[in-house]
């Protein structure tokens, strides 16, 4: 049985939640408060499974895995059915890229370590923090539309017709969007490609709301 450390807000969490999902493999969550006294995730017990103090840790067996897209193509090679990444190299450099730019150029920008230090340490108002965050989500989406408007890879999903690893990353970085004043509606395509994910019931069992720790 596979055990997912987890928070139910946290992106790079709920990119695992759907993966898992897709995949129709068992897992249990072990919930991670980021916020609860400072954070559990501080915390000595969850740092000695990833001594970075970040969810999501995947644990196999004796296998401790972290960071998402790392976890995501592990459970894609060890269960290759359904298939997260295209069969062509050019096929998965391309859902690569994409999932990148979420979850590397995108979401981390946004995320509660850096907000944290931005107030306690650069002083930075709440207003302040917002209006970043606006910018570094905006700016990432609309690179984000511009390409999947204008690649010949995108199908229904960010690629071709089957969600890959890119469309784990896209809906939670939507629903982060949103709660940081930012309305995906803005960019249609991608817009589109969310809305045909959240019909599938493997995006709709990974949600936040339907985690037992949403408050």
């Amino acid at each position: 049985m596979l055990t997912l450390h987890t928070y139910h807000r946290s992106s790079a969490s709920y990119r695992v939640r759907i993966a898992l999902e897709i995949k129709r493999l068992p897992w249990v969550p072990a919930y991670v408060h980021l916020l609860r006294d400072g954070g559990e995730q501080h915390g000595a017990a969850f740092r000695g499974l990833n001594p970075q103090g970040r969810v999501p840790a995947l644990i196999d067996g004796e296998r401790i895995l972290t960071q998402s897209l790392a976890i995501m193509e592990y459970l894609d090679e060890t269960h290759p059915q359904p298939p997260l990444l295209p069969p062509d190299a050019a096929g998965r450099a391309r859902v690569r890229s994409l999932a990148q730019l979420i979850a590397c150029d995108i979401q981390p920008l946004q995320n509660l370590s850096v907000t944290l230090y931005l107030h306690d340490e650069l002083g930075c108002t709440d207003d302040r923090i917002r209006a970043w965050q606006v910018h570094w989500i905006s700016t990432g989406l609309a690179a984000l539309e511009t390409r999947l408007a204008t690649e010949r890879g995108t199908g229904r999903f960010a690629h071709g017709d089957l969600p890959t690893i890119a469309d784990c990353c896209l809906v939670p970085q939507c629903y982060a969007a949103r709660r940081f004043g930012v309305d995906p509606a803005a960019y249609p395509t991608l817009a589109a490609i969310e809305a045909r994910c959240l019909e599938l019931p493997a995006f709709a069992a990974a949600a936040p709301e339907k985690q037992a720790d949403f408050e």
